[in-house]
């Protein structure tokens, strides 16, 4: 089974008692701590190497997560820790945050400007978003700056891409110039 079936199947597991214990927003914010602890190179190997023995990983995490996240996290953790699933957690927290975010109704979109934009501009971009009705009134914008654009922006979303920026209408120009017919080449 592919990675990202089996996170998937253990974070609806976990989003599904979350709910039923009132809990889905700390669940969260527990999810996001683990992502950040997983950036530590020596945790993220043990966690992945099937030399450590279970029982060692098992201390390791009571130590860094008991009383810090909650009960329903600790404990979900020690299911997939007892089911030799640990090194699936990273995608498992992943998928978490992905329903969570379903849950909740917000869209994540990726805005990519060739400049640094004003709150005014991103609060306008973002009810313009709203209003196109592909997305719901709940809008997650992360704001990235690519000076390569030229001028205008790329917005990405789901597996969508809208490219507005210079840089590639230049390059569409370009592919035109150079494919064209009419022009006789010596």
């Amino acid at each position: 089974m592919s990675a990202k079936r089996v996170a998937s199947r253990y974070a609806k597991a976990l989003i599904d008692t979350a709910i039923e214990q009132n809990t889905v927003e700390q669940v969260y914010e527990d999810m996001q701590s683990f992502k950040a602890i997983m950036k530590n190179r020596d945790f993220e190997l043990m966690i992945k190497s099937p030399i450590v023995n279970p029982d060692k990983k098992s201390k390791v995490f009571d130590a860094i997560f008991k009383g810090k996240v909650q009960e329903i996290t600790h404990k979900f953790m020690k299911i997939v820790l007892n089911k030799g699933r640990e090194a699936y957690l990273p995608h498992i927290a992943d998928a978490y945050v992905e329903q969570y975010k379903d849950y909740k109704n917000i869209s994540t979109v990726t805005l990519t400007s060739a400049a640094q934009l004003s709150e005014k501009s991103l609060d306008a971009i973002k009810a313009k978003l709203a209003a196109s009705g592909q997305f719901s009134e709940n809008i997650e914008l992360h704001t990235f700056v690519d000076a390569d654009l030229i001028g205008g922006f790329r917005l990405e979303f789901g597996d969508k891409l809208y490219d507005a920026s210079v840089a590639r209408q230049l390059e569409q120009l370009r592919k035109e110039f150079a494919n064209n017919d009419y022009v006789v080449k010596l």
